[in-house]
């Protein structure tokens, strides 16, 4: 019970600490927004931009590296939704209170792109890089996807759970043009 009262507070004076604008009354939504978020929000919030985050060092090796226009469009399209969704993921870690250090950053798991794949990618190019890169890819999609569906189905707080539908839909457009390049 203390921890969960403990856990509010936190939340709720990391929220009032992100307001440049003039204090709000208590009683508002935005001052309500931290309690909107369940459990489920929160670590798929956390775990997405970690996971995103990993992904565009990635692909921004693919101009210079692939020897294929179609594996070049496919990165070009999943850095930029990757990128507008980094946006929202950001602004809802915000709303949510979450603290700064996330503690998914550069955990080992199913669809996080390591340095390490980074740093072997880098030393590839032409058709080697490009199984390289469709692979990472395709791990990654898939495991956003596999989270997505998760949270659609057991988070709590709207617009996060819209950002998962969303989620869904481009990854599963996305992971069609992998298969087909693979």
């Amino acid at each position: 019970m203390f921890a969960g009262v403990l856990l509010a507070g936190v939340l709720a004076l990391g929220l009032a600490g992100c307001r440049n604008a003039a204090p709000e009354p208590v009683d508002t939504p935005a001052a309500t927004t931290a309690a909107e978020f369940g459990g489920t929000d929160l670590a798929w919030i956390q775990i997405n931009i970690a996971m995103d985050e990993e992904l565009l060092p990635l692909l921004d090796l693919v101009p210079q590296r692939s020897g294929s226009p179609d594996v070049q469009a496919l990165a070009a399209q999943v850095a930029a939704f990757t990128q507008a969704e980094l946006t929202e993921l950001r602004a809802l870690h915000d709303q949510a209170g979450l603290p700064a250090v996330n503690p998914h950053k550069g955990m080992p798991m199913p669809g996080m792109v390591t340095p390490q794949q980074v740093t072997d990618a880098s030393a590839q190019v032409g058709k080697v890089f490009d199984k390289t890169v469709l692979k990472a890819m395709q791990a990654h999609l898939e495991q956003s996807q596999s989270l997505a569906g998760s949270e659609d189905k057991s988070g709590v707080e709207p617009q996060t759970r819209s950002l998962a539908l969303q989620v869904l839909r481009t990854r599963e457009v996305a992971l069609a043009t992998v298969k087909q390049l693979s």
